[in-house]
């Protein structure tokens, strides 16, 4: 996994790897401001083209200005520098790299209480502030930023948008100055993973500058970053002589009359998924369409969402309430499920809308489930928050407390673990933003845990391959929209690549 640091965690690994590699701190700015011009040449190959560069007079505007020498050097020509004099004060990194510009390239400096100079330049490089930023803007900062937004320019930002938190609480009326592309040092900061993001940066992109690995593992970070990597050590290959009764026996509980679609997507997802077997338990009126759907599904026949005799023990786990209702027929089931079943489950959709209006469920709910929540849900489960950060701080707390595992869904959608972890999934994409695509995420995790993966590790491979299947799909054709049944066809085929 890749660890997710916060501010105080980064300066700590930047100070490790500069007395430990060893390397001073500007030329460790030098190799990060490389890194970024090495990705910035390759999108940005118009050398003509003006680019203005604003940095602040610490860190961030140290490297604004060697990324500044560095295009120069790569024959970039219409290069100008502004910087903010909003402060008296500036780091002996800044004052080091401003000295290596030898009047080579134009520099204008912003001072308190003056006029902000035109702004020809299509291209703005944002090298003001960097991260640490525990506040919202004020005075010449805010007023700054408010116009360069006006100007609607191609903004890049240098490690994280001016005004923008890496971690913690975002305020929407926070002044950030909004960004096209972020080049940020190493890996993603927190932030950048919640929807606060999606109005201040298109995109991201991170770039190694050599932080001691080691050293970043030994922070134990609460917050990691799914890699294909990972996906490649947790998933299990499919030896010789393996039976269907290997990887388990999966129930599904989901649909009514006028919602078997959630049931048939989650069924066929679990079975797509691995699972040995799969049976599903609806109302009769949906047995038609279950067997023409897919006949490989087998099934339990309810009668007014009440359960007929079941031997429980059969069963190595089940996904409970997608189109279940939300009535007290499916409050008594959910019940009756609770009372009788003690191995992990996984909760999802209406199951879920039952469980925030009865609270004493959780007591029942069995160690190690997962539950799989959108936000609307997981607001209804545990009140109102204001802001994701909040969102990301109550799932962690809530999973060590009943031990389970939630699975927050979002564009990174974000797993808690009951071991404090958060992990955020990376991938996914806008096509997949359709109705049913919950449904099989449920069916696929359900699977897993069917196959005796860990609940973490369920959620984890699930959430992966979920979205690898519909970026498969997506990204190569450029679909607007996938459908769900789209994705739990590609899965088989997602899987493979990932046990070859």
């Amino acid at each position: 996994m890749l660890p997710l640091l916060t501010s105080l965690q980064i300066r700590e690994a930047d100070a490790y790897t500069i007395a430990h590699e060893p390397i001073s701190s500007v030329n460790l700015m030098e190799r990060a401001s490389k890194a970024f011009v090495g990705w910035f040449v390759n999108h940005f190959p118009d050398k003509k083209q003006a680019i203005s560069i604003y940095c602040g007079t610490g860190n961030n505007g140290g490297d604004g200005l060697a990324i500044a020498r560095i295009l120069h050097g790569h024959h970039y020509k219409a290069i100008n520098i502004k910087i903010t004099r909003f402060s008296d004060k500036a780091s002996e990194d800044f004052n080091t790299n401003l000295k290596k510009l030898q009047n080579t390239i134009p520099v204008t400096e912003i001072k308190p209480g003056g006029s902000f100079p035109d702004e020809d330049s299509p291209i703005l490089i944002d090298a003001m502030l960097g991260n640490g930023l525990n506040k919202p803007l004020r005075g010449g900062y805010q007023k700054l930023v408010k116009h360069l937004n006006e100007l609607e320019k191609t903004v890049v930002a240098v490690d994280v948008p001016t005004g923008f938190p890496t971690e913690g609480d975002v305020q929407a009326e926070s002044a950030v100055l909004k960004a096209k592309l972020v080049i940020t040092f190493q890996q993603p900061k927190i932030n950048f993973l919640l929807p606060e993001s999606g109005p201040v940066m298109e995109c991201w992109e991170a770039v190694n500058i050599g932080i001691d690995e080691k050293f970043v593992q030994s922070l134990d970070s609460p917050y990691q970053y799914i890699t294909e990597k990972d996906i490649r050590q947790l998933m299990k290959p499919r030896h010789k002589f393996s039976n269907k009764g290997i990887f388990g026996h999966a129930l599904i509980v989901a649909g009514q009359a006028k919602t078997m679609g959630a049931a048939l997507l989650c069924s066929s997802a679990c079975v797509h998924a691995g699972a040995g077997l799969t049976t599903a338990c609806v109302p009769e009126s949906g047995l038609t369409a279950l067997n023409s759907y897919l006949p490989e599904i087998m099934a339990i026949v309810r009668q007014g969402n009440d359960l007929p005799e079941i031997g429980w023990d059969k069963f190595s786990t089940m996904g409970i309430g997608p189109g279940l209702g939300n009535d007290e027929s499916s409050f008594n089931l959910l019940c009756d499920i609770l009372t009788n079943y003690k191995k992990p489950v996984v909760i999802d959709a209406d199951a879920l809308n039952i469980l925030s209006e009865h609270k004493h469920l959780w007591a029942m709910i069995p160690e190690g489930s997962i539950i799989t929540p959108h936000m609307k849900e997981f607001d209804r489960l545990f009140g109102d928050s204001k802001t994701w950060w909040q969102r990301l701080q109550i799932a962690i707390e809530k999973a060590k407390e009943h031990k389970i595992c939630i699975v927050l869904k979002n564009d990174y959608t974000i797993m808690a673990t009951p071991e404090g972890k958060a992990y955020f999934n990376s991938t996914s994409n806008a096509a997949m933003a359709s109705g049913g695509m919950g449904d099989v995420l449920t069916g696929i995790i359900t699977a897993l845990l069917a196959q005796k993966y860990s609940s973490r590790d369920a959620c984890i491979i699930g959430t992966y391959i979920h979205g690898k299947a519909g970026d498969e799909l997506a990204l190569p054709n450029r679909m607007h929209v996938v459908l769900p049944g789209k994705v739990i066809n590609q899965l088989p085929i997602t899987m493979a690549k990932f046990i070859a």
